[in-house]
């Protein structure tokens, strides 16, 4: 299933934040949008994911609009990890992630009672299960809301249309171990079928684990392909104004001969 967005144009106070002509992505595959602050990926992965009804008629998923999706529908189809954590009330983890499961309530999962404590599994999560929120670090947040969002895309057996997962920097607020297993597990639900678009900083994550960069600068697409294709030194200079050289590695893992290294 693509997704498509096309003449997607945001404006904020007469100054214009995103303007991408034409953007086509994938199911099965790992996107990570990179720039430097302000660029405009967060705008185009909220744009992507429908969280702007006035962009809705820009984004076809399935070659469906996005403002020709129910709502419910569209949220059983695609889950979006953001930035900010803010829970008003004071929730349980075991409560937070079984808010995913809301959209499918009218349609619940043969295996529904399992689905929370399995989707905190894979986030490494399941210990803080009868933890409340508040209580939790940064890291431990990010983790439990990402198993809120593995909840949610679930789908019933016999449906097999790919889902898709947007997420603004779901490594943030992680250690190094955590970051890579939340990218293995990405990789891994990319391999499943699922879509995947992460908003990234870290160069070297996007460079081990996505299949497809794409680099925004100033609002605007200016590269998309493969690291080995688009993560260059002239072109870091050029968007990011850091010099930087790609060092190959002596024992590369499978699909990786390269590492970003930064003076």
């Amino acid at each position: 299933m693509e997704l498509h967005a096309k003449h997607l144009r945001v404006e904020h106070g007469g100054r214009m934040v995103l303007d991408v002509p034409e953007l086509r992505l994938h199911a099965g595959r790992v996107h990570a949008l990179l720039g430097p602050n302000g660029a405009g990926k967060s705008t185009l992965l909220n744009a992507m994911a429908g969280l702007d009804p006035a962009l809705s008629h820009a984004i076809t998923l399935g070659s469906r609009p996005l403002s020709n999706w129910p709502p419910q529908e569209l949220a059983r189809q695609r889950a979006l990890f953001s930035q900010e954590h803010t829970v008003p009330f004071d929730f349980s983890v075991h409560d937070i992630v079984e808010m995913g499961r809301f959209p499918h309530v009218e349609c619940p999962h043969p295996r529904e009672a399992h689905l929370v404590s399995e989707s905190l599994a894979r986030t490494g999560a399941a210990h803080l299960a009868g933890r409340l929120l508040a209580t939790l670090s940064g890291g431990e947040k990010a983790r439990v809301h990402l198993a809120r969002v593995l909840a949610q895309i679930t789908a019933l057996p016999d449906d097999q249309r790919p889902r898709w997962l947007f997420l603004d920097e779901p490594t943030a607020a992680l250690d190094l171990a955590h970051q890579q297993g939340v990218m293995r597990l990405l990789s891994t639900l990319a391999s499943q079928g699922c879509g995947v678009v992460v908003v990234l900083h870290d160069m070297n994550l996007a460079n081990s684990h996505a299949d497809q960069i794409v680099v925004l600068a100033r609002g605007r697409i200016v590269r998309v392909g493969t690291s080995s294709e688009v993560l260059q030194p002239p072109l870091i200079r050029e968007v990011w104004g850091v010099a930087c050289e790609r060092v190959p590695l002596p024992f590369p893992p499978l699909g990786q001969r390269e590492w970003l290294t930064f003076p």
